[in-house]
């Protein structure tokens, strides 16, 4: 099983970050997956969660109006476009796959992925 995250890195205040989740090793559509993310010092936090295709999404309340989530069913691949980037959303950045028809925030996580380090600099 994996959840390989990509598309972190370095990015200034006001700007956006397209993260990717790459899922190999199950049945894509067997599950929903979602993000957390942990700042630094900070516990792991819930952010979104997408199911069954885009029929039903969540975003945190901290992210709402800058969070999009979607899904390629074709290419077992969920993004998270994050825009108008705020220091205090310097974190490292997880996709994990969650039991189908899972609620969100989640309180089961089927696998998790290896993150993705965002840093964003005021």
């Amino acid at each position: 099983v994996q959840l390989q995250a990509s598309g972190g890195g370095l990015v200034q205040a006001g700007g956006s970050l397209r993260l990717a989740c790459a899922a190999s090793g199950f049945t894509f559509d067997d599950y929903d997956i979602g993000w957390f993310r942990q700042p630094p010092g900070k516990e792991r936090e819930a952010i979104s969660c997408i199911s069954d295709g885009d029929a039903g999404t969540f975003v945190a309340d901290s992210l709402k109006g800058r969070l999009t989530i979607s899904s390629d069913n074709n290419k077992n691949t969920v993004y998270l476009q994050i825009d108008s980037l705020k220091p205090e959303d310097t974190a490292k950045y997880y996709c994990v796959a969650l039991p189908w028809g899972s609620v969100c925030p989640p309180d089961i996580v089927a696998f998790w992925g290896q993150g993705t380090q965002v840093t964003v600099s005021s």
